[in-house]
C-alpha cells in the first residue's frame, strides 16, 4: 500500500492542537491540585496553572524527567487518593530505582480502549485468537495487549514469555491467526518454525511487535518466515505502556491517540519546540490519565511529527518510526550517530541480514568501530562486507570494520536485541538498540 506521502495532503495540526486546548487546561489545573510533585514544579518555575492554554504555552513547562519519576519512588509522583488507585505496573529498574506507576480505573479502561484502537488499526477482529508473548506480572506488556484483545473480542491466548517449543505448539493446535511480542522475539520464533518446515501448518496472518527499535530489513524477514504482515506498535511504561500508538496498514508513520495524549518534538540540545517534519525528541503529556499524569515528560525517543494526512483517513496524526534514543546516540570519530542509521543502510546493502552487532574499542588511541553484519546464504562475505563499509560511509560519514558472520550465528534474545557493546575507555558497556 506504499503511497509517498509528499503526494498526499498536508495534516492539519492546528486543528489537532485546537482541539487538545480544553483537555491541557483541565490537566494542568488537575495536577497543580492534586499532585504536589507538580505543584512544587510549577510553582518553582513560576508558573500558574492559567497561564498554561496552548500548546506554545507548553514551551515554558519545565520538563518531566525519568530521574524525576525514580526520585518519587514508590508513589511519590500518585496524584490521586490511594484508595482510586486499582494497579500498579513498574519498569524494571536495570539502570536504576524503578518507576512505580499507579492507575485508576479509569486510565485501566482508557488505556484498554487505546489498545483495542491499535488492534483495529493493524486489522485484528473478534474471529481472530491472538497470541500473547510478551511478560506479565510488574511488566505492562502482557496484561495491557490481553485488556485490548478482550474489549476487541477477540480470543486471547496469554502464553507469556520464552517457552519457544510451547508458543510453537499453541500456534498448531489452537491455528492462532495473530502473534503479539517483541520484534526480537517474534524473529526468534520465525527462525525455529523456519528452521522445521512448519510455515504451511500455520494460520498466522498479522503480528504486532514492538518495545524495541527494529528495522526494515528485521521486518521483512519475519514476515517472509511467518507469512504475515506486521505492525509497529509504540509505549512506554511510564506513559500507559504499549498502545499509545501504531502503524497502519500503510506502514507510513505511527497514528497516536491525540485525544488522549499531547505529542511535542524538542530539540534534544536546546529544548525548543519543533516544528511537524523536523526531527528531535518525543516530549508526551497525558491529556487525561489520573494515576500519575505527566506533564512534559522526555522520552528520549528521536522521531518526528509526520506533516502529512495518511491515505488510511485516520484523523489521528502520525509520528516516525522511532530512529533511537538520545542516550543510545553514538559519538566516534567526531560523528554522531544511531544504531538506527546501522538498519537503514542494511536495508539496502545486498547480501545483508537483519542482525548486527556494533562493536566500539581503542585501538592505538584511536576510536575504531566494527560492525558483525549476518550475511545471506549464497552471497559472497568479502563482497557484502566492502557493500556495507561503502554504504556507512557514504550515508553516515564514518569509516568502519565489517565482519560478515553466517545468519544465525549472532545471539537471539527472547526479549530486546543487544546492538552495541562499547569497550573504550570510560565505555564497557552494552545497550539495546
Amino acid at each position: 500500500m506504499a503511497v509517498p506521502l509528499e503526494k498526499t495532503e498536508a495534516f492539519n495540526f492546528e486543528r489537532v492542537f485546537k482541539q487538545q486546548e480544553t483537555l491541557l487546561q483541565e490537566m494542568v489545573g488537575r495536577v497543580y491540585r492534586n499532585s504536589p510533585f507538580y505543584r512544587r514544579k510549577l510553582e518553582e518555575a513560576g508558573i500558574r496553572p492559567g497561564e498554561i492554554r496552548t500548546v506554545r504555552d507548553l514551551e515554558k513547562v519545565p520538563f518531566t524527567t525519568k530521574d524525576e519519576l525514580r526520585l518519587g519512588y514508590p508513589l511519590g509522583l500518585m496524584a490521586v487518593p490511594e484508595e482510586e488507585v486499582v494497579r500498579i505496573h513498574s519498569s524494571s529498574g536495570t539502570t536504576g530505582k524503578p518507576v512505580i506507576v499507579p492507575y485508576t480505573r479509569n486510565d485501566v479502561d482508557t488505556w484498554a480502549e487505546m489498545m483495542r484502537r491499535c488492534l483495529v488499526m493493524a486489522g485484528v477482529t473478534p474471529r481472530d485468537r491472538v497470541q500473547i508473548t510478551p511478560g506479565y506480572g510488574l511488566w505492562t506488556a502482557g496484561i495491557g495487549f490481553q485488556a485490548g484483545v478482550e474489549r476487541l473480542g477477540a480470543m486471547a491466548v496469554p502464553t507469556g514469555p520464552g517457552n519457544t517449543e510451547k508458543q510453537i505448539e499453541m500456534m498448531l493446535d489452537l491455528q492462532t491467526t495473530v502473534l503479539i511480542g517483541t520484534a526480537s522475539y517474534g524473529l526468534v520464533l520465525a527462525e525455529e518454525i523456519s528452521r522445521r518446515g512448519l510455515k504451511p501448518r500455520l494460520r498466522l496472518r498479522l503480528g504486532i511487535f514492538g518495545s524495541e527499535r527494529w528495522g526494515e530489513k528485521m521486518r521483512r524477514r519475519i514476515e517472509e518466515e511467518l507469512g504475515i504482515e506486521s505492525f509497529d506498535i509504540y509505549g512506554l511504561t511510564e506513559v500507559y505502556g504499549p498502545g499509545i500508538a501504531i502503524d497502519c496498514p500503510y506502514h507510513l508513520g505511527m497514528h497516536f491517540w491525540s485525544d488522549h495524549l499531547l505529542f511535542e518534538i524538542v530539540d534534544p540540545h536546546t529544548g525548543k519546540q519543533l516544528p511537524p517534519g523536523e526531527e528531535g525528541e518525543l516530549v508526551i503529556t497525558t491529556l487525561t490519565k489520573e494515576g500519575m499524569p505527566l506533564l512534559r515528560y522526555r522520552t528520549h525517543d528521536i522521531t518526528r511529527l509526520i506533516p502529512h494526512r495518511c491515505p488510511c483517513g485516520s484523523p489521528y496524526p502520525m509520528i516516525d518510526r522511532v530512529l533511537g534514543r538520545t542516550d543510545d546516540r553514538i559519538k566516534i570519530k567526531g560523528v554522531n550517530i544511531y544504531p538506527g542509521q546501522i538498519d537503514d543502510v542494511l536495508k539496502s546493502a545486498r547480501g545483508a541480514s537483519s542482525e548486527y552487532q556494533i562493536i566500539l574499542t581503542r585501538q592505538n588511541a584511536r576510536d575504531h568501530m566494527l560492525i558483525r553484519v549476518e550475511g545471506l546464504p549464497g552471497h559472497d562475505p568479502r563482497e557484502v562486507a566492502a557493500e556495507c563499509q561503502r554504504l556507512i560511509k557514504a550515508r553516515i560519514g564514518v569509516s568502519c570494520e565489517v565482519e560478515v558472520v553466517p545468519q544465525g550465528s549472532l545471539p537471539r534474545s527472547e526479549k530486546k536485541s543487544r546492538r552495541v557493546f562499547d569497550y573504550r575507555e570510560n565505555g564497557g558497556s552494552s545497550r539495546d538498540a
